[in-house]
């Protein structure tokens, strides 16, 4: 056949050309500079990133005719001979069929044969983990110390399956997913060459579809420019490949983000009209959402994102108002309704279930916003209760600072407010007022104004309590609550501020006692006056009155079950 596919047309000769495997290129080409290439070699990683291609460049890198040399020339008999396969000093060994300990045999008696006409005789092996284990077994002596003129290279996509007998022998470079946009790139430059007309937008498509594998994405280009004539459209590039258009998607994550319920549902009737898989229509999905929260962190996000830079772009300007925890909130039912779509016999109305369920989640709200409008509220009551009052001028200082914390008690400063009937008298504003002994609800009730607009955590404690006892000198404060208020009122800064508080209503020296109340007796008690009831409805009926009088006897006891 004249024609050649773009993977074997533009395979790279040279390191430089090698795509997006700079750290592997890069230390083969120092490691021939130095005169320290390994005599064993493992190129390990998916498929399609050039495991193959760069096992072929250090062949001939070493059997060139200037070599070795990090550079080769690509004219020598060597260089050219290994480019097109057939060299007598290369051997490319296909290690699925080739995995008998029978065909290692053989490789272990050639060996020890001298190159034909190059300076190694070099041995590549592809897909090395399909070998038996008694093919590896077989290999170890010759792979751990080989003749001076022989080199190994093994290519894999699965390195776990190898021995670890084998991989201790060996120099490991792992291959990585050649990213979109390098593919895109690569594509274009071979378009250009080709003289042929695609946009990048379609050269992106092919590049998703193609996973990271060069090899996969220049099959697929050669696929879409053979069924097309002329000018490669968008639209063809997605019939050919049966592929959802990434602009869907984004049409879809927009009708979520707005609430356009009827607008997602006529998307995915169009999606599903025109054949497309609905389940790998919602793993795109999955992917999508995941790549909007990492844009939305705004943070190494052409590294953690594989997407082109006008796809970022138009995902920066479709969340640029939606909070992160929405999308987390998205993406978090998505993967929870996962096992409904991949198991489901009718896809589609999963998908539409899962799409109405995710438009009942309200948008959570942030935590500093939530704690922010809180902190609002907060000063809205205290603004509230501070008008109240002042309208009805209660008789107690004014504490428009909140006084300094303090385990002592000591610096609490907070001068009394006087009203306007009252000023000009020496008598205290409470003393006039409250002078009233038996009003102790009037009382604590003013009281705990006080606290709640001073010292709202305090009063918080102090609402479970009640003024049992009041003197002229004196106040006596019960803990209703459990014992977690009585503790943490009998704090010695908490008693601090109370005392201040109740000097400063009453104007004069206050001494307080803070108990708790006898939960017991008052329960046992009305248990008791239970029990007493029960006994006289039993003594009192009138089957027991009929039983003791037929047979002439007494009640002896009664027992509350």
């Amino acid at each position: 056949m004249s024609y050649i596919v773009f993977a074997r047309k533009y395979r790279p000769q040279t390191f430089d050309e090698v795509i997006k495997q700079e750290h592997v290129s890069k230390t083969l080409a120092n490691a021939i500079s130095s005169n320290r290439v390994s005599h064993a070699i493992l190129l390990s990683g998916p498929r399609g990133t050039g495991k193959t291609t760069v096992a072929r460049i250090l062949a001939k890198a070493m059997n060139c005719k200037k070599g070795p040399t990090p550079v080769p020339c690509n004219s020598c008999r060597s260089c050219t001979e290994i480019t097109s396969g057939c060299s007598a000093d290369v051997l490319e060994i296909d290690g699925a069929s080739n995995n008998g300990v029978e065909q290692i045999r053989t490789l272990r008696e050639n060996v020890k044969y001298m190159p034909a006409y190059s300076l190694y005789k070099i041995y590549i092996i592809d897909e090395v983990h399909m070998l038996s284990i008694a093919a590896f077994n077989a290999l170890l002596k010759t792979l751990e110390e080989p003749p001076e003129h022989v080199m190994f290279i093994f290519a894999t996509t699965e390195p776990h399956k190898i021995p670890i007998t084998i991989l201790s022998r060996c120099q490991r470079y792992d291959f990585r997913r050649i990213d979109v946009e390098s593919l895109s790139k690569h594509m274009e430059m071979i378009c250009t060459k080709e003289g042929v007309d695609i946009s990048i937008e379609s050269l992106s498509i092919i590049a998703r579809v193609a996973g990271g594998s060069m090899r996969d994405a220049l099959s697929l280009l050669d696929q879409v420019i053979s069924c097309a004539q002329g000018s490669v459209t968008h639209e063809q590039v997605l019939d050919i490949l049966s592929v959802i258009d990434r602009k869907k998607i984004y049409d879809i994550s927009e009708a979520i983000l707005s609430g356009d319920v009827a607008g997602i549902l006529c998307i995915l009737d169009e999606i599903y009209n025109r054949g497309y898989e609905m389940k790998r229509l919602y793993s795109d999905l999955v992917e999508h959402f995941r790549n909007l929260i990492v844009v939305k962190m705004g943070k190494d996000v052409k590294k953690l994102v594989d997407l082109p830079a006008y796809e970022i772009d138009l995902a920066q300007e479709q969340i640029k108002d939606v909070t992160a925890v929405y999308l987390n909130q998205i993406l978090n039912l998505l993967f929870k309704e996962e096992p409904a779509i991949r198991f489901s016999a009718q896809p589609k109305l999963t998908l539409e279930m899962i799409f109405i369920k995710m438009f009942q989640i309200k948008p959570a709200m942030p935590i500093e916003l939530l704690i922010e409008k809180l902190d609002s509220m907060k000063n809205k009551v205290y603004e509230k209760q501070g008008n109240e009052i002042f309208e009805h001028q209660m008789p107690y200082g004014d504490y428009n600072k909140r006084p300094a914390a303090c385990d002592d008690g000591k610096d609490l400063q907070a001068p009394p407010r006087i009203s306007k009937e009252t000023e000009g008298s020496n008598e205290p504003v409470a003393a006039t007022c409250l002078h009233d002994a038996k009003d102790h609800e009037g009382t604590w009730k003013k009281l705990l104004d006080v606290f709640l607009k001073n010292y709202p955590s305090l009063a918080a404690n102090l609402t479970r309590c009640t003024l049992k006892k009041m003197t002229d000198h004196g106040l006596e404060i019960e803990v209703n609550g459990n014992g977690f208020n009585l503790k943490m009122l009998r704090r010695s800064k908490n008693m601090a501020i109370i005392k201040k508080v109740c000097e400063d209503f009453f104007g004069k020296k206050m001494d307080f006692a803070i108990t708790e109340k006898k939960k017991q007796q008052a329960e046992n008690k009305s248990k008791k006056t239970g029990e007493e009831h029960f006994k006289k409805e039993a003594l009192s009926h009138r089957l027991v009155a009929d039983a003791v009088e037929i047979f002439s006897g007494n009640v002896v006891d009664v027992k509350i079950l």
